[in-house]
């Protein structure tokens, strides 16, 4: 199974913001789409990620003042990217060793979906029930 899949299931509306935004404009997109991060683009490529955890150290540096600072001044950069082509165990341990939560799909640089940590273990875990339930059913007509 590969990201391709997820992103059929998901859809392919991706939410995104600019490095020159607001901080404050992600965070109201973030709550609005109860989410945890925004892929941050400019020009057509994903320049970074803006998370929650961002957003966290940044507060913890600037304060409150962090809303008005644009988006590129506390995403983290550069964006650690996959391909529809990948498969769903391959990206878990990409994220798995780089510790990050989201990736941005790309087809070449251009941005075509994002998938998080949660839409993975999800596939995974639909995967290895649709197995059990195969299997019951095959030893209940054995």
């Amino acid at each position: 199974m590969t990201i391709a899949t997820i992103l059929a299931a998901k859809g392919d509306d991706v939410v995104t913001v600019a490095p020159d935004a607001p901080v404050a404009e992600a965070v109201r997109l973030l709550a609005e789409r109860r989410i945890g991060a925004l892929p941050v683009v400019e020009a057509e490529r994903v320049a970074g990620i803006l998370s929650e955890r961002d957003i966290l150290y940044g507060l913890a540096e600037h304060g409150p003042a962090l809303l008005q600072h644009a988006v590129r001044d506390v995403m983290t950069a550069p964006a650690i990217g996959t391909t529809r082509e990948t498969p769903i165990l391959a990206a878990l341990g990409l994220m798995t060793r780089r510790r990050i939560r989201h990736l941005p799909v790309l087809d070449g640089e251009r941005l075509v979906g994002f998938v998080s940590i949660g839409d993975l273990v999800k596939a995974r875990i639909d995967r290895a029930e649709a197995e059990a339930r195969a299997l019951r059913d095959y030893i209940q007509t054995a």
